[in-house]
């Protein structure tokens, strides 16, 4: 019998010949419907699930069953959250949900950079917005760990950007298991302000007073750029102590088009948006491993950026990330990743949380 991995590269194949952002539906949508015939789900499980570990990781109050989870804009709208499941993640970040439904930016606007295993997108948060969620994580069935990323609309002025995420918070906190707050995709115009240590400050500090108010505090984290110098880097950390949120996402996709085989004819011709998958490894491992030597390993940091080999899982935990998700990678490396970095192990083992 074909390994999972052999098969997805026939998979794999097919779905190469539509444009990006038709494939990506269109194999959420045939993930969805097969999870609905008899046997497929206990299938999928068979193939996909990783075996147990010898006991979970413990972070931020959760119990995570292993290392490996799917990151924000896979599932936008927790539509497929329970399809999604069956393919042995550990967790799953939904989103980026904001409060009004958007369109996000004009098509196309995903792009395939096969000869980099990368990818460049400028969705723009766009998704059906708070109210559907919600209706989606009412009637979802599995009890994984699920995260939500939340964002501003684009419509929605800076001045008010905190109106936004406080009710985005509000209303999702009874279902979904933690909140990363996204303040960095560069898909959205004058997004990237709010990452200015007062405008941070304001939101992350109103957050975790909500928070504190509630009976059952859900962690907050904080997705970051790759494009952050050293200086922002560290204004961000000495926020992130100040308000004593819990962790942080390091990191998104970039805006800089480096580590790409492409001509600069060619790179030009996909246009602006962000850049994950492979060219992005190098940059959020050097940035996972500055804020955990910058926090002395005490700030949780979930990894992601250009992981697509246990050899990346690897650098990435022994950089400093207690998680890591996929995205660029599932796309190339199809959903047998899962099961295959859930058993790496970190070799020269650090201080950990």
């Amino acid at each position: 019998m074909p390994k999972p991995i052999q098969m997805y590269r026939l998979v794999r194949s097919l779905l190469f010949l539509f444009d990006a952002e038709a494939a990506h539906h269109l194999a959420l949508a045939a993930l969805n419907f097969s999870s609905r015939l008899p046997f497929i789900p206990v299938l999928l499980r068979t193939f996909f699930m990783p075996r147990p570990g010898s006991k979970p990781i413990e972070l931020f109050g959760l119990s995570f069953p292993h290392r490996v989870g799917l990151a924000a804009g896979f599932d936008k709208n927790a539509q497929y959250i329970d399809a999604l499941a069956n393919l042995g993640f550990a967790f799953i970040e939904i989103g980026a949900v904001t409060p009004l439904p958007q369109k996000g930016n004009p098509k196309p606007r995903l792009f395939r950079l096969k000869k980099d295993h990368a990818l460049i997108n400028r969705m723009g948060f766009n998704n059906k917005g708070l109210k559907n969620t919600i209706k989606n994580l009412k009637t979802k069935n599995s009890r994984i760990i699920i995260g939500a990323n939340i964002g501003k609309n684009t419509d929605t002025p800076n001045e008010q950007a905190n109106e936004d995420y406080i009710l985005l918070f509000k209303q999702l906190h009874d279902y979904v298991d933690y909140f990363t707050v996204n303040v960095s995709c560069p898909n959205i115009k004058n997004l990237k302000e709010l990452q200015d240590k007062d405008s941070l400050l304001s939101l992350l500090s109103e957050l975790k007073i909500i928070n504190t108010q509630k009976t059952k505090p859900k962690p907050i984290l904080l997705k970051i750029s790759p494009d952050l110098t050293w200086e922002q880097l560290d204004d961000t950390l000495s926020i992130i102590q100040a308000t004593q949120i819990d962790g942080i996402v390091a990191v998104n996709t970039t805006a800089t088009r480096q580590n790409l085989t492409y001509s600069t004819k060619q790179i030009n011709q996909f246009g602006n948006g962000g850049l994950s998958g492979a060219p992005l490894k190098d940059r959020a491992t050097e940035v996972i491993r500055y804020i955990a030597q910058k926090t002395n390993g005490r700030l949780p940091i979930i990894g992601v950026g250009g992981i697509q080999s246990k050899e990346d899982a690897q650098e990435k935990l022994e950089a400093g990330a207690s998680l890591i998700q996929l995205f660029t990678g599932l796309v190339y490396e199809g959903p047998g990743l899962v099961k295959k970095l859930s058993t790496v192990q970190i070799a020269n083992p650090k201080k950990k949380i």
